[in-house]
């Protein structure tokens, strides 16, 4: 299936990789809460890897979701942001429909993500805590992109 595109009052969802402005993308994760410091090569290795979905106003980009999938069973939406001057016009539902409408994400056995405070958001389509956290485990290194890279110790982001 090709890339998808949908227009609404002025604004763009756009899937594929392709469409994606890197630049716009790192400059906001680089200094959110759930990726601090992320090196701008890492977002775009991790574009080019994922199912993912920009937001346009005319040609800059707005917003954006990435899935890391594998299109048959599974799936982990992250990266989720409306630019704050674009909030509080459904934008982020907006967005949220287009995700969960695209023909590679339905049907699948399980569909997770983390979030700090968007919980109502999510819960409109249908997410919901963990039922048995216990079953689940992680690595977890929120201070990765922070390290510094000179120092011999500082793990690889790659």
């Amino acid at each position: 299936m090709g890339d998808i595109e949908t227009n609404r009052q002025g604004y763009r969802i756009v899937t594929g990789a392709d469409a994606m402005d890197v630049d716009a993308i790192h400059a906001y994760l680089s200094v959110s809460y759930w990726s601090p410091g992320v090196p701008r090569d890492v977002v775009a290795k991790a574009i080019g890897g994922s199912l993912c979905f920009g937001l346009f106003a005319d040609e800059r980009q707005v917003g954006f979701a990435r899935v890391i999938t594998d299109r048959a069973t599974f799936a982990y939406l992250c990266d989720v942001y409306v630019l704050e001057d674009h909030r509080g016009r459904g934008l982020g539902t907006w967005l949220m429909e287009a995700v969960i409408a695209h023909p590679h994400l339905r049907g699948l056995r399980r569909f997770m993500l983390a979030t700090r405070d968007a919980h109502g958001l999510y819960e409109k389509f249908g997410f919901v805590p963990l039922a048995r956290p216990e079953i689940f485990m992680t690595i977890h290194r929120p201070e990765l992109y922070l390290a510094d890279p000179a120092d011999p110790a500082a793990p690889n982001p790659s």
